[in-house]
């Protein structure tokens, strides 16, 4: 059974929440919903979310080198060499 629920949201992100779910063929409705539910869900995903959206769902903050800290710096030098 479907139910309403109101939100206070910001005009600016309710904006850019239309164009992303648009962009993805569906509903703002859906989306939030799916959202919660990943968020509420007792199961385990079977893939790795990363440390940016776990700080969504916390409220915690990312370190800014995070990214740093996974990846290979000499591949990464590799790339940055390759594609000037």
């Amino acid at each position: 059974m479907d139910a309403k629920l109101t939100l206070k949201l910001k005009e600016s992100v309710i904006e850019r929440a239309k164009r992303y779910a648009s962009d993805r063929k569906t509903s703002l409705s859906r989306l939030i919903e799916n959202y919660l539910d990943s968020l509420t869900s007792d199961s385990t995903p079977d893939f790795e979310i990363s440390p940016f959206v776990k700080s969504i769902a916390t409220g915690k903050s990312v370190p800014l080198d995070v990214e740093k800290k996974n990846n290979n710096d000499d591949y990464i030098q590799y790339q940055d060499q390759k594609h000037r």
